[in-house]
């Protein structure tokens, strides 16, 4: 069987040849050459309509082919010009390439297709080409998906922020957590108003009705965007953000009573003790849990600031709104009254948003709040895999890559 037989089987062009394939002078490529079919008109890159043959390229133009046996392939082809009516002189349009690049569409979807599996340096190194080669092709994967997805439909979206390089520097990410599909939608920088009303702008009057869910964290713009452009969708503050306040404040008032009996001169019994105190009982070791226990004898403000987020644990297992929000009126007036300033700062804040948090009640059972942070450290493994990028938008591209599940094209022949 010859290679322009298999060629002609997964990667045809209707009006195109594969005239013959042979090694080049060298040795290391498969060079396969093509011509038009005879009566063939060029089809114009402008306005991509056919016109006449003006003339021919003095030198034929060499585009990179998925490699075959670990071979390298290129296709070999004299690009001819065409006299069109509408543009004048201009380059022909040919079905495997885009434009003036040198890859062959199938070739880009190739590598593209390998950069979900592998570090892109690493997909560079295996097919013996670059870093920019690889992350072009990508891009292009994911602007062909972009401009051809579907936001149709879309009734929960979950939106929080992560940290993508030191100092501060943040992504925003929009996802769509509905029953049926779950992917990401929309990636920002930083985490501002304009951020999250890009989204909002993108996905139109239409697509802002049809919004039934939002589930976010307490970050005072996201708050004030989602009140403003979906209004009539129901807000829900993201559990996980809310249990991750207490844990903060926890660990805070830890880290101080600890340093004030250093101080005073008392035995360092808090030494060692922080996961005891943050982690939730049945995720304790058997040592952990022996020390915790010790620890709850003493009269200690860090027992006493354990046992209150203890007791708010209970606020999750209410089913009516309303007696959910006795419990939370009943539980911030207590915490209020201690002497623990950092619980208090997190029951103030509680208080505040009481009706976005009585909205998990009524939304239950029909979306989960934690398939944001699941995305997020997607999205996390995703940064450390490149092991940091240079730009944000190489970032953007890959986690448009990575989580948005965007569509493909149909392919004659899979080499995946």
């Amino acid at each position: 069987m010859q290679l322009t037989t298999i060629l002609n089987r997964v990667e045809k062009y209707k009006s195109f040849v594969y005239e013959k394939a042979r090694f080049s002078e060298d040795g290391a490529t498969i060079e396969v050459t093509l011509r038009p079919r005879k009566g063939n008109r060029p089809v114009c890159s402008g306005c991509a309509r056919p016109g006449a043959v003006y003339d021919h390229q003095r030198t034929p133009r060499r585009f990179a082919f998925v490699p075959l046996w670990q071979i390298a392939v290129v296709f070999v082809y004299t690009m001819r010009r065409v006299d069109c009516a509408s543009c004048g002189v201009k380059i022909e349009r040919v079905p495997w390439c885009a434009g003036k690049h040198r890859l062959t569409k199938t070739y880009r979807w190739f590598l593209a297709h390998w950069a979900r599996r592998l570090s892109w340096q690493e997909v560079a190194r295996v097919f013996g080409t670059s870093w920019q080669t690889v992350y072009r092709s990508v891009r292009y994967a994911v602007m062909w998906g972009i401009a051809h997805e579907d936001w149709s439909g879309i009734e929960a979206i979950g939106i929080d922020e992560i940290a993508w390089k030191k100092g501060h520097k943040y992504l925003t990410l929009v996802y769509q957590i509905d029953e049926g599909r779950k992917r990401l939608l929309y990636v920002a920088k930083e985490r501002t108003r304009n951020s999250l009303e890009g989204f909002f702008n993108l996905l139109g009057d239409d697509g802002v009705r049809s919004l039934k869910f939002v589930v976010s964290d307490m970050w005072r713009p996201y708050l004030d965007v989602v009140a403003e452009r979906a209004h009539g969708a129901l807000h829900v503050l993201d559990r996980f953000h809310i249990m991750k306040m207490l844990g903060e404040a926890i660990d805070q008032v830890r880290r101080e009573e600890a340093r004030r009996l250093k101080e005073d001169g008392y035995e360092p019994i808090l030494k060692h003790s922080r996961w005891c105190f943050l982690k939730r009982p049945p995720n304790l070791t058997d040592r952990q849990t022996v020390t915790l226990k010790e620890l709850l004898s003493y009269n200690l403000q860090t027992v006493r600031a354990y046992l209150c987020r203890e007791e708010f644990q209970r606020f999750w297992e209410y089913r009516s709104a309303g007696w959910a929000g006795k419990f939370l009126d009943e539980w911030t007036s207590r915490v209020m009254r201690s002497r623990l300033e950092p619980m208090k700062k997190v029951a103030r804040s509680l208080r505040s948003h009481r009706e976005l948090l009585l909205n998990w009640f009524r939304a239950k059972g029909q979306l989960s709040a934690g398939i944001v942070e699941g995305f997020n450290n997607k999205a996390k493994l995703t940064l450390r895999k490149a092991y940091g990028f240079r730009t944000v938008e190489a970032l953007e591209v890959a986690l448009y890559h990575n989580l948005a599940a965007l569509p493909e094209p149909e392919h004659t022949h899979s080499f995946w």
